[in-house]
């Protein structure tokens, strides 16, 4: 499991991907349809046409990790389909590879400290 650090940034092609796509496939979709770097430390989330699987490509300064999951009995909440690519919080990732929906994962708003006077 890629373990999400807070500044980890997802980005989610909403169209479905041919899974036939291995790394290479994938990272060369990641640069020529996202218009992003495979190489940037990223996590990428591709998904299929049946919603219980997704890929997950991520540089992680080694070489390129690929993981491949499938959701037994479940489907995953995806992102509308659209044309593009959906940015997504670590948190919302992390719900979203756990086969729970994402969408409920919201930020609590930060408040500013207080200096004791």
């Amino acid at each position: 499991m890629i373990s999400p650090a807070g500044g980890l940034r997802v980005y989610v092609a909403t169209r479905p991907t041919d899974f036939r796509k291995g790394i290479d496939g994938l990272a060369l979709l990641v640069q020529e349809v996202m218009g992003l770097d495979p190489f940037s430390g990223a996590a990428f989330v591709f998904r299929a046409k049946r919603a219980d699987r997704i890929k997950v490509l991520v540089w992680d300064q080694t070489g390129i990790v690929l993981v491949h999951k499938r959701l037994e009995g479940a489907k995953f909440v995806w992102p509308k389909v659209q044309d593009g690519v959906m940015k997504m919080s670590p948190a919302q990732f992390s719900a979203l590879f756990e086969g729970l929906d994402w969408r409920l994962v919201r930020p609590e708003p930060v408040r500013r400290p207080e200096l004791a006077g």
